[in-house]
């Protein structure tokens, strides 16, 4: 099994489309949008994700990403859910806070190394945690060398298999936080100091430039266009930074920006009212004002409060919003940067951020992004505080040891195009992408003492407890 260390990140590659080609339809001037994206769906989905899965993404041995078939989703959910051990009864309610102890995870991953027996589940879904809220610090007690610990706290209760593939809440369908993102989070945090970690989904130069070259005619149709562009464009290249590309840490980032250009797009509804696609949204206006759309996550937190001795912390907001801007690509097929999109682009991106609650509780692959956000936050913060030196927590496990899972890296995204009939021009997007700056949320803090002082005294491990509680 191959060892996972967290690799230094680059800047994110920003690469985005092409602006307006015309074509003429019968007897005058028409125009289509085309918004590209990976989306073909294999015939043999067999062998679709390894478990635990990323949802909604299905990802061959080339690394080459596409929509699942819904029947293999099923039965790859089905398996997983079978594999599952039964939650243990005093995880099973939904509780508003559960303290988990990183020293009992430590000690958890420790005992695996060493007698190679795998850790049970309610380790490595870190007792159905679903977000990541508080952090709590307990320096060592006095005369007690390795007594100290760091607390980490927030809703939970057990969980199920959700339709697509993800662990989740059981009855609140919010994914819960995977221990393997948590460590990739901790791992990562020195290196996203500055670049950050990122994915990004973008067509090729070459693509782009044999996109331009293309012949439509008023003959094809908007079918047959849309198969010319896809096959000029061909596979797109996907870019990961600051976090290996092999982890499942970095799949969720994939996954949520996949799953986000097939909502705008249109190639499947919203599991939500209130937002529809792009393409929707563009039929509806007398103009496109944003014809090359970018799209991608961010993050999208309220300044961390703390208390005036620095050992207990909240994370505070949202977590993630949508963000629009669009690039212009030259005869050579390279990017040239443009103003932030406003108009229809901005509208969809808005539209997202403000439904992204409801969103993420249906969509799973939205609260794993956020999830991955939080502990990308929680490494930071601990290293920039200086928090594991404040708790004397030794975390060899946690921080290098562990040898984390590899998945198949997601490479590349065939191209798919969908048409919509418009005035103005043809529109071909395909570029976004997931953008982490996890230290610029730990450098924006507030003092709040009395009310995280009053929450900590939870975080004080009763008589008997665990490494939960």
């Amino acid at each position: 099994m191959k060892k996972v260390m967290p690799c230094r990140a680059d800047r994110l590659v920003r690469l985005c489309c092409r602006p307006t080609v015309r074509l003429s339809l019968a007897a005058g001037l028409f125009a289509g949008a085309f918004i590209l994206l990976g989306g073909a769906v294999p015939a043999d989905a067999g062998g679709l994700i390894r478990a635990p899965a990323v949802g909604g993404i299905y990802i061959d041995t080339e690394g080459v990403v596409s929509a699942p078939a819904e029947d293999a989703t099923e039965q790859l959910r089905a398996a997983w859910e079978a594999s599952l051990a039964p939650v243990p009864e005093n995880l099973d309610p939904l509780v508003d806070l559960r303290m988990v102890s990183l020293r009992g995870v430590e000690a958890a991953l420790a005992e695996s190394a060493r007698t190679d027996e795998p850790l049970p589940d309610a380790v490595r879904y870190l007792a159905g945690l679903q977000r990541v809220q508080f952090v709590f610090v307990h320096p060592p007690k006095t005369g007690e060398p390795g007594s100290g610990d760091i607390v980490l706290a927030g809703p939970a209760e057990g969980w199920r298999v959700d339709e697509l593939g993800n662990t989740v809440g059981k009855t609140t369908g919010r994914p819960v936080v995977m221990l393997e993102d948590l460590i990739v989070g901790l791992r990562a945090a020195e290196a996203a100091n500055g670049p950050g970690i990122s994915c990004s989904i973008d067509p090729t130069p070459g693509g782009l430039v044999n996109a331009q070259r293309v012949n439509l005619t008023p003959q094809d149709g908007p079918l047959v266009a849309a198969r010319k562009l896809e096959q000029a464009i061909g596979q797109q290249v996907i870019t990961i930074s600051g976090t290996p590309s092999t982890s499942h840490f970095a799949r969720s980032l994939v996954a949520a920006d996949f799953r986000m250009k097939r909502l705008a797009m249109g190639f499947e509804p919203a599991p939500i009212a209130g937002l529809p696609s792009y393409l929707d949204l563009i039929q509806r206006m007398p103009r496109s004002s944003s014809m090359l759309p970018r799209w991608w996550l961010a993050t999208n937190y309220q300044p961390l409060a703390k208390d005036n001795q620095g050992l207990a912390w909240e994370l505070r907001g949202q977590g993630v919003k949508c963000l629009a801007e669009q690039d212009y690509i030259d005869a050579d097929g390279k990017a040239q940067r443009g103003a932030k999109a406003g108009g229809d682009a901005s509208r969809w991106a808005d539209r997202l951020t403000e439904n992204f609650e409801d969103l993420s509780a249906q969509d799973s692959a939205f609260g794993q992004v956020r999830n991955a956000f939080d502990v990308a936050v929680v490494g930071a913060l601990l290293l920039k505080e200086g928090l594991w030196d404040a708790s004397g927590l030794v975390a060899r496990q946690l921080n290098e040891e562990y040898v984390l899972e590899a998945y198949e890296a997601p490479e590349a995204v065939a191209t798919k195009a969908a048409f919509v009939k418009k005035r103005g021009g043809w529109v071909i997007s395909a570029s976004g992408g997931v953008q982490v700056y996890p230290w610029l949320v730990a450098n924006e803090t507030v003092t709040e003492n009395e009310r995280l002082t009053n929450v900590s005294t939870r975080a004080v491990a009763p008589e008997g407890a665990g490494w939960w509680w």
